[in-house]
């Protein structure tokens, strides 16, 4: 049967990964695009009683997981592709990989996805682990956590800012199969773009870890510059990735 050989294998990672990907990004935008303005809105109980409760914890089990399993999936396609052997889906070594369109492609689109994986897990989870311990204790009569606020707004950024990268992840995955590019060139070229991803990725998770206020965090606080920020970025990389391959 097909879906036991190489072929199969690789397609059962993507089923995954796409399952997992739709439960990490659908709520990861539910909390952007619906919770977050509705709680700017909401009286201060409400807050509470939903943080409190049961809907906001779960919906953060969903998304962390949804996320760990969309980065192992993620990467297991990814070296299934690099040491794979090129009759089953591979390309039979790493530098047979990198030399094609495909795996820059699917390359920025994973290290864009890596580092929203890691805000999810080491940034947004523990801050929202403090803000529901407050939140838990105001409903029980008690003080809140002094910390709860400034580690809600840090995850309120860090969160913006995974949106932001969305945008171009969500590109890269999809134009890795399904938009035609030449391979690239020398490994000067190579060097650039990987120095540009570099610094993309720097740039963003500094803007989103270090300070309140500037220009950066201007654009994250509302959802048109988020939007705006993600497709600029994603016009970037893509011109700058298509130059490299001329």
């Amino acid at each position: 049967m097909a879906l036991f050989t190489g072929d199969g294998w690789l397609f059962l990672l993507r089923w995954f990964h796409f399952l997992a990907g739709i439960t990490w990004i659908g709520l990861l935008y539910y909390f952007n695009f619906v919770q977050t303005p509705f709680f700017a809105t909401a009286d201060a109980p409400v807050r509470t009683g939903m943080i409190a409760g049961s809907l906001v914890g779960r919906a953060l089990w969903w998304f962390r997981w949804g996320a760990m399993f969309t980065f192992i999936t993620g990467w297991l396609i990814i070296i299934h592709k690099m040491f794979g052997h090129e009759g089953f889906g591979g390309y039979g070594g790493i530098r047979e990989f990198f030399a094609s369109a495909y795996a820059w492609k699917i390359f920025f689109g994973g290290m864009l996805g890596s580092l929203m994986w890691f805000n999810v897990w080491f940034v947004i989870w523990p801050a929202q682990k403090v803000v529901i311990a407050s939140a838990t204790q105001v409903s029980k009569g008690g003080q809140a956590i002094p910390d709860a606020a400034a580690r809600g707004q840090r995850s309120g950024f860090a969160s913006r800012t995974n949106t932001l990268l969305s945008i171009p992840m969500l590109f890269f995955m999809g134009a890795a199969s399904h938009l035609a590019m030449a391979d690239p060139t020398g490994p000067g070229a190579k060097v650039g773009a990987l120095i540009l991803l570099a610094i993309v990725l720097a740039a963003a998770e500094v803007n989103a870890l270090v300070g309140t206020t500037g220009p950066g965090k201007k654009m994250l606080s509302t959802l048109n510059g988020t939007f705006w920020g993600g497709f600029i970025l994603t016009a970037i990389l893509y011109f700058v990735l298509a130059g490299m391959m001329r």
